[in-house]
């Protein structure tokens, strides 16, 4: 959590309030690091970490479009901004599909 934090604030983004949502609340059972986080405006962002050795295809964008769904549904709100921060290569189609879903790739 540390490392998405001082990554953001480079960037010039602090937060009031930082929750870790565990995968199993969602139910799901992937890897994946889910934050809520909400800043100093007052915006809700949604902040995805995955940490994975396969290159991130299609199906893999669907499935996160999918936990977002489900993240909306637990938090009962939609968010103002979405980033995900990937640590794996990334293929060409999805990182256009990523961007065209509103998603911000860190």
């Amino acid at each position: 959590m540390q490392m998405i934090v001082d990554s953001l604030r480079k960037k010039g983004k602090l937060y009031k309030k930082m929750l870790e949502i565990s995968p199993k609340e969602l139910g799901i059972r992937n890897k994946i690091k889910i934050y809520k986080a909400t800043d100093t405006k007052g915006y809700f962002w949604a902040i995805f970490a995955v940490s994975q050795k396969s290159r991130i295809l299609m199906k893999d964008v669907h499935k996160f479009q999918e936990i977002y769904a489900k993240l909306t549904l637990l938090c009962e709100h939609n968010f103002k901004h979405k980033i995900i921060f990937i640590d794996a290569p990334l293929c060409s189609k999805a990182q256009t599909a990523f961007k065209e879903a509103g998603w911000k790739i860190q």
